[in-house]
């Protein structure tokens, strides 16, 4: 009898078209599913019966009280290296193997740059008046050659935002609180003397910190109090390093001139949630991994992990 194999969010339906499945179709019935489960108990009744399941990226967490749930499960695969929001030893406790796949950073820096270019342009008012019958041109573009970006965090993906910063002709400084001068003289940026004073000085802001308690409510209300009413506000990375309701508080206040944001607090966004509707905001819906390359490479690695598993020698072990 074979296995059954549940793929979660596929948001696109696109699991078992951009990756081949056949080295293990003999072996897994894949079923997926394109909607989000909000629930425990919506995903613990979904997911009844199932020995594999493949998860993308932090998404959907899998406490412990899940794992109990879930006497099947024996695989799970979780798109990228690094997994935040799984309960390891809960899983090793009820003998549940978990693996992970490769993430290229380029797709979260080219989305970056798109918040960021939509942001200084106007790019959807202006689109959307044109279509609509609006004003022809309401809004004047922020220049990007001489103002400064500055990242809060130089890592990899934050060290390749910083070159295609440099290309534009910005002044760019990075902080975080590891972040060396050697570091950043490496990648070519300025040192920020500290956070503070990047808020105070960048005309953007972009952020490319990995969540920790070090890092979670790293910007509150006194913090984006120092940007500048003309600075914007970039997040690829995580909402929890932002205080969602200081950002909020700002956009509707004015006191910076907009942001662009990919996470939130609650993903996918409830219909009324208050980030669909703040003003000076541009918001996706967590498309900063969401491409053709790498939804190849997560589902491809994650019927690799599974073909593995199966020979009894898993691969790209997490945990």
């Amino acid at each position: 009898m074979k296995l059954r194999c549940a793929v979660l969010d596929d948001f696109q339906s696109v699991a078992t078209t951009v990756a081949d499945w056949s080295p293990v179709a003999d072996s897994v019935d894949v079923v997926t599913f394109p909607r989000h489960f909000g629930s425990e108990d919506e995903l613990a009744a979904a997911l009844e019966g199932f020995e594999i399941v493949v998860t993308l990226r932090e998404r959907v967490a899998f406490p412990a009280s899940l794992f109990a749930r879930l006497p099947a499960l024996r695989l799970l695969v979780a798109s990228g290296m690094r997994n935040s929001v799984i309960d390891f030893a809960a899983a090793e406790r009820h003998g549940v193997t978990v693996c992970g796949t490769a993430s290229s950073s380029t797709p979260p820096v080219e989305h970056t740059w798109a918040l960021l270019l939509g942001l200084a342009r106007g790019i959807v008012p202006e689109a959307t008046a044109l279509r609509e019958g609006g004003p022809w041109q309401s809004t004047l573009g922020a220049d990007l050659h001489g103002s400064r970006l500055g990242l809060l965090g130089l890592g990899k993906i934050g060290s390749r935002v910083a070159q295609v910063g440099l290309a534009f002709g910005m002044e760019v400084t990075a902080w975080s609180q590891n972040l060396t001068k050697e570091r950043a003289e490496e990648v070519g940026v300025g040192l920020a003397a500290s956070k503070e004073e990047l808020l105070a000085s960048s005309d953007f802001v972009s952020i490319h910190l990995a969540l920790s308690e070090r890092t979670r409510g790293l910007l509150g209300a006194a913090e984006l109090g120092l940007m500048r009413p003309t600075g914007y506000l970039v997040n690829t990375s995580r909402a929890a390093v932002v205080d969602q309701d200081a950002l909020l508080a700002a956009l509707h206040a004015g006191t910076i001139a907009g942001a662009g944001v990919d996470v939130f607090d609650i993903e996918p966004l409830p219909a009324g949630h208050p980030m669909r509707t703040a003003p000076r905001l541009l918001a996706t819906p967590h498309l900063g991994y969401v491409s053709h390359s790498n939804y190849r490479t997560y589902y491809g690695q994650a019927v690799e992990d599974i073909a593995a598993f199966l020979a009894g020698s898993p691969v790209r072990r997490l945990g």
